[in-house]
C-alpha cells in the first residue's frame, strides 16, 4: 500500500470510527508505528487530522458535521480563552482538602482542572479525557474514572455502567458545564447523550457549581439538564449582563464573578 492510500485509508477510518490512535491504525493497515506516525505529520500540519491526549480525531474544520453546526471540545477551547481561564483558576479556589468532587466535561472544565490545587488532598471522578489527563498528574489527587463508549467530540466516555458509578459516588461539590443558561427554558447542553451523565453528577452531589463563560447567558441548546435554581453556585466571568446577575440573585444562587481585565479577555 502506498503512502496516499494509508492516508486515504486513515481519512476513512476516522470518518467511520470517530477517533483512532496510532496502535489502532498500524493494526488496521499492518504497518509500524512509526510509520504511522510519519503519515500522520501532513495531516495535522495541514489542520486535516488533530492528535489529542494520543487519540487522533478529524480536525472539527473539516470535518463536514462541525461545518453543520456539530459541537467540538477542541474547536470549543479555542473559544474565549481567557475567560475560561479566569474562571477555571477562580474555581480552583473553591477546592478544599479532603473535597470529593465530581467534574464535568468541557473546555471550562478543562481549564479549571489545569487549575487544580498541587498541595492538598481530595479525589476526583469524572467521565472525560481531558480531565483525566489533568487529575492523573496530580500526587495528592486521587482519580476515579467513570468509562464506557468514547464521544470523540466532546472527549467524553458514556455508558450504563459509568453512570451506575455515578450514581453510588457521594460527591461534597460536582462542577458541571453547559452549553446555554436561560432564566426561562433552563440549562442546556449540545449533545442528548450527555443528559443523564449530568443530572446523575448533579443528584450525587451536595453542593452544585456551574462553570459557564458569560457569552453562554442567553442561549439555549437542544438537551436540557437542569433548571438554573438546581444550582447553588455560579462561577463566571465578568461579561455577565445585569439582567442574569439580578436572576441569579433573586434565585438565592452564590454568584461568583472572576475578572478578566488582568487577562486581555473583553
Amino acid at each position: 500500500m502506498s503512502r496516499s492510500e494509508r492516508i486515504s485509508q486513515i481519512l476513512r477510518i476516522l470518518e467511520t470510527n470517530k477517533a483512532s490512535n496510532v496502535h489502532e491504525l498500524s493494526r488496521e493497515l499492518d504497518v509500524s508505528h512509526m510509520t504511522i506516525r510519519r503519515d500522520l505529520v501532513p495531516l495535522v500540519n495541514e489542520e486535516r487530522v488533530k492528535i489529542l491526549h494520543g487519540s487522533v480525531i478529524l480536525h472539527p474544520r473539516n470535518d463536514q458535521r462541525s461545518r453543520d453546526n456539530y459541537y467540538s471540545l477542541i474547536a470549543a477551547g479555542a473559544d474565549n480563552p481567557e475567560r475560561k481561564a479566569a474562571i477555571g483558576a477562580l474555581a480552583a479556589t473553591l477546592v478544599q482538602p479532603e473535597d470529593s468532587l465530581i467534574m464535568d466535561s468541557g473546555s471550562t472544565t478543562e481549564y479549571f482542572a489545569k487549575r487544580l490545587p498541587e498541595d492538598i488532598p481530595y479525589t476526583v471522578l469524572s467521565w472525560s479525557l481531558n480531565i483525566l489527563s489533568e487529575t492523573v498528574r496530580r500526587k495528592n489527587c486521587g482519580t476515579m474514572f467513570a468509562g464506557g463508549a468514547f464521544h470523540a467530540n466532546t472527549m467524553m466516555f458514556e455508558s450504563p455502567e459509568g453512570l451506575d458509578m455515578i450514581r453510588r459516588f457521594r460527591a461534597t461539590k460536582a462542577f458541571i458545564s453547559s452549553a446555554g443558561v436561560s432564566a426561562k427554558f433552563g440549562v442546556t447542553c449540545m449533545n442528548s447523550y450527555e443528559r443523564e451523565t449530568k443530572m446523575a453528577a448533579i443528584q450525587s452531589s451536595m453542593r452544585k457549581i456551574l462553570l459557564v463563560d458569560s457569552t453562554k447567558f442567553g442561549e439555549v441548546r437542544s438537551a436540557h439538564f437542569a433548571d438554573l435554581s438546581t444550582f447553588d453556585e455560579i462561577v463566571t466571568d465578568d461579561g455577565i449582563g445585569p439582567e442574569y446577575v439580578s436572576e441569579i440573585e433573586r434565585l438565592g444562587i452564590t454568584l461568583r464573578v472572576a475578572s478578566t481585565r488582568d487577562r486581555g479577555g473583553a
